[in-house]
């Protein structure tokens, strides 16, 4: 798939990130994770990215890394396109964006590089010796220590043709809208920010219509009717949902950080798709907060 093929397709439609499976020992578990994509991939996402942040990539070893988007390329050809994650130090970085080309992934997504501080330039470095990397098409998340702003992005732009996409995980209103307005549809923008529903609509005024869904993993036929109703703007459906799943669902989310990609593992669980424990440094939700979702999916029917 071509980077300009790739950007047309996660112009439309909704987006998601599997998690990751392990056995009890913290092992990658390849069988339940087919068994999770081949349940996933009908309800009609356009995009899944392997090894993403809900795919815990920052707990993934190289091997671990080769496995999981091995698996998933593998199990989605011709089905789902694959975006794999990569990230870390630049050169860590491009290490994993060659090794997910090399697998034959459909894209990547640059994950922030982490922890130290840098200025524009330097980030602009940084995602500029990623893409020259490789061919395949490159979406950088804006998250975290990657804060890229619109002057620095029209540079990229303008320097590696294959930086299709832009996600965006501030939630910074006046930089998102600078950002669209800055560079038009040079990009497919991607709503990012964790539990992306509650945003969505406010998104889509933006410009950003599309966006990744974690539910997804656990509630995906609610997560698409979800997208339907913002894509249709039928607030009724969106209200619904907001008041009786969402936002509940966020009260047990912000319990803990690191709680927004173990709640999915949890839901995952409950749905009888279980995929284990997270690895440290997060944890597992407790029992009672494992109940509490539970009673909030029962009302949501089968999936």
């Amino acid at each position: 798939m071509s980077p300009e093929v790739l950007k047309r397709t996660m112009s439309a439609g909704l987006l998601s990130f599997p998690i990751t499976d392990f056995d009890a020992a913290g092992d990658f578990r390849a069988d339940t994770y087919i068994k999770r994509l081949e349940w996933l991939m009908p309800y009609g996402a356009t995009v899944l990215f392997a090894a993403g942040g809900t795919g815990e990539f920052f707990s993934l070893t190289p091997a671990d890394f080769t496995a999981v988007v091995g698996t998933a390329v593998q199990t989605c050809r011709g089905r789902v396109p694959i975006i794999a994650g990569a990230g870390g130090a630049t050169r860590t970085a491009i290490a994993f964006a060659q090794e997910a080309e090399r697998l034959g992934a459909q894209g990547v997504l640059l994950l922030p590089h982490y922890l130290t501080e840098a200025g524009q330039e330097g980030l602009a470095a940084h995602v500029e010796a990623v893409c020259r990397s490789v061919k395949l098409g490159v979406i950088v998340y804006n998250r975290g220590a990657c804060r890229l702003l619109p002057a620095a992005l029209v540079q990229l732009a303008d320097r590696c043709p294959n930086l299709i996409g832009f996600k965006d995980g501030f939630g910074d209103i006046e930089l998102m809208v600078s950002i669209r307005r800055k560079l038009g549809d040079r990009f497919a923008y991607l709503g990012g920010l964790s539990t992306a529903e509650v945003y969505a609509a406010a998104y889509k005024a933006m410009g950003v219509p599309v966006y990744s869904s974690a539910v997804f993993n656990f509630i995906p036929k609610t997560a698409m009717n979800f997208y339907r109703a913002v894509a249709a703007d039928d607030h009724a459906t969106i209200g619904r949902l907001l008041d009786t799943f969402f936002l509940p669902y966020l009260e047990i989310r912000n319990r803990k950080p690191g709680y927004a990609v173990s709640i999915i593992k949890a839901g995952a669980k409950i749905a009888g798709y279980d995929a284990g424990p997270v690895r440290p440094p997060l944890t597992d939700l407790s029992a009672e907060e494992c109940d509490k979702l539970a009673a909030l999916m029962k009302p949501l029917g089968p999936q």
